[in-house]
């Protein structure tokens, strides 16, 4: 019935590569054995466990009893009594009653599940109440075409379980980390990536709109959630979450792995633009001339891997008037007053300001007030006109929507080379 060869060969090629150890499948091997032993010759309410042994192929059967002693025993007659009783006063009497719960641990005793201690210990002189009694089975070599297909299922199944948890045990450690994958195949906008020991998927949401990938290519992308469901571990990837953008940095500025320097807040819109608030935690080291380096090699790496995403750096502040103003660069602010109970910023620029206050689409605004978590209201100096960051829309192609040119002005080509320099300055 057993092919020894083919059992360690499997066995190798499973621990080798999928990461498998080969004494879980040498379980799953023993379950499934003792499921179709019980199927054709064993007893309702057994438990019989096998054991296998790998070098000859032969397996022994047990059945496993408990000893039990008379006071953990539920009587019959008394039974149905105590479960309506326990079953009405449960909560009471375990709040009020220190004895409900060794009422609770009561047992039913099942010839096939139990022994009485007096009989378990003409077995065993030295056994206790709980411990287990062996008794050997006869052992069968034809378990007939229905066990054997038993024992085929229950083994391809034991073995998806160990798979499952091997892969469970090695990614929930990478959450919240970058991986990287290859391209396995693209459908209907989502993206699997062959991680190896499984697959992950970066859906439609979580890409960076405007890249393509195909079949085959390499891909880097934020681990952001494991999940275990009835079908399998689902792996779920993106390229557009901020986090993904913290761990791009901490890829490549040594100050952050550190600690030295401190990502506090980040705001992005991916694809586009984002805004990254950091803080030096030594006087002498410059956070923001760490995270762009030298010659700007640093954030233009990370920008390269976003697909030319731009990226404004700002130093943070405890002080939200510092903050504030730095979040909004590269306009030059004249004032800002805060409204703490509102939680709410008013920020007074000059006319010529503006638009570079705003931002093309209100990108500015809404990334700023992202950033710093405060509400804010832009307005001119002496004009009447006010723009309210939380009611500036993402302005998203796909969905045709569009901001109302009375409340934003688009950013002219002067002020986006101005935007850039700062970005690699």
């Amino acid at each position: 019935m057993i092919d020894l060869k083919t059992i360690q060969r499997t066995l190798s090629q499973l621990e080798e590569e999928r990461g498998i150890p080969r004494e879980k499948v040498i379980e799953a091997i023993e379950y499934a054995l003792a499921a179709a032993y019980k199927k054709d010759y064993g007893k309702k309410g057994q438990f019989i466990r096998a054991k296998f042994n790998l070098e000859s192929g032969q397996a022994e059967f047990y059945q496993i009893k408990i000893a039990v002693e008379p006071n953990m025993l539920r009587l019959e007659e008394e039974e149905s009594k105590e479960e309506e009783l326990l079953k009405k006063t449960k909560t009471k009497e375990k709040e009020q009653n220190k004895d409900s719960d060794e009422e609770d641990a009561l047992i039913r005793f099942n010839p096939e599940h139990h022994i009485m201690i007096d009989d378990a210990q003409k077995i065993k002189k030295d056994i206790k109440a709980g411990e287990e009694v062996v008794f050997s089975l006869e052992t069968h070599d034809d378990y007939g075409r229905i066990a054997a297909q038993t024992a085929k299922q229950v083994i391809i199944q034991r073995i998806r379980e160990a798979e499952k948890v091997s892969a469970l045990e090695e990614y929930g450690k990478k959450q919240g980390e970058i991986i990287n994958g290859i391209v396995q195949r693209v459908e209907y906008g989502n993206i699997f990536v062959d991680m190896g020991k499984t697959t992950g998927i970066l859906s439609y949401d979580e890409q960076i709109r405007g890249e393509r990938f195909k079949q085959g290519d390499r891909i880097q992308a934020f681990l952001f959630l494991v999940e275990d469901t009835p079908r399998g571990i689902n792996l779920k990837l993106s390229r557009s979450h901020p986090k993904f953008l913290q761990k791009l940095f901490e890829m490549e500025v040594p100050e952050i792995t550190t600690g030295v320097v401190e990502i506090k807040s980040i705001a992005r819109e991916a694809g586009s633009r984002s805004k990254i608030a950091v803080v030096s935690h030594e006087d002498n080291i410059d956070p923001v001339g760490s995270c762009v380096g030298q010659r700007g090699v640093r954030v233009s790496t990370v920008m390269s891997e976003l697909g030319g995403e731009k990226i404004d750096i700002i130093e943070w502040s405890a002080d939200p008037v510092l903050f504030i103003e730095d979040a909004l660069s590269p306009a030059k602010i004249r004032s800002v007053t805060i409204d703490k109970k509102e939680n709410k910023a008013i920020i007074e620029v000059q006319e010529e300001q503006l638009s570079l206050a705003i931002g093309a689409g209100g990108q500015n605004v809404r990334l700023a007030a992202k950033l710093t978590g405060w509400k804010m209201d832009i307005r001119g100096v002496g004009g009447q006109k006010i723009i309210k960051s939380d009611e500036v829309v993402q302005n998203d192609p796909l969905k045709e929507e569009s901001v109302d040119n009375d409340k934003v002005n688009n950013t002219d080509d002067t002020a986006q080379e101005t935007t850039d320099d700062k970005e690699t300055s």
